[in-house]
């Protein structure tokens, strides 16, 4: 597969607050990281912990919907769709387990 073909050419309406929220988790991650190196209690560790879990799964649903909402209409109109739906069974196949 070319490295173009890996690679949409349309707007990613939500792309920068994806980002934003990555920036968020990656704070998130280092705080709890330092809550181990600083012997914190476990129960208080694994909160955070799932506090993680749930805001890269509150982003996931967000890039998602911008999936659907702009690449899968792409792909409708350049009559791409069935290797843009493979695609996102491939991606909710390894993000689903």
């Amino acid at each position: 597969m070319s490295k173009e073909d890996k690679h949409h050419h349309h707007e990613h309406k939500q792309r920068k607050s994806v980002i934003n929220r990555l920036a968020r988790i990656e704070g998130h991650v280092k705080s709890v990281k330092q809550m181990a190196i600083d012997d914190r209690d476990c129960p208080d560790i694994l909160l955070q912990i799932a506090a993680i879990r749930k805001a890269l799964d509150n982003t996931a649903k967000l890039i998602f919907a911008d999936h659907m909402e702009n690449c899968l209409v792409n792909a409708v109109h350049e009559g791409n769709e069935e290797k843009v739906l493979l695609d996102i069974k491939k991606a909710l196949d390894n993000f689903i387990r």
